[in-house]
């Protein structure tokens, strides 16, 4: 698995992230917590050290998932997540909108 530096602190993950918005949150019911676990643990052992998640899943319970599935791996991975959202949706809503000069 190829690696990436993350900031200048020596910090090195593998260039293939996995994002775990889709273990219990999103379209259908997810994975039951053994599954995700599994799949999560099957990750790290084919080289993905970089997770990504946050609290709007679930809400707080993808976060949960995720460390408590990584936790046996807690020093060879990085967890990333997102905070900010109210309600599973963003605090502040981008809309896009015409250019200005179609103004």
């Amino acid at each position: 698995m190829q690696k990436r530096k993350l900031g200048n602190n020596g910090l090195e993950v593998s260039a293939l992230g996995f994002g775990c918005m889709g273990l219990n949150f999103l379209d259908g019911k997810g994975l039951d917590k053994k599954e995700a676990t599994t799949l999560l643990h099957n990750a790290v052992e084919r080289g993905v050290t970089f997770f990504d998640t946050a609290e709007a899943y679930g809400p707080y319970t993808n976060e949960e998932l995720v460390g408590q599935a990584l936790q046996p791996y807690r020093k060879d991975v990085v967890i990333a997540t997102k905070f900010g959202c109210k309600d599973a949706r963003p605090a502040v809503v981008w809309t896009v909108g015409p250019k200005r000069s179609e103004q």
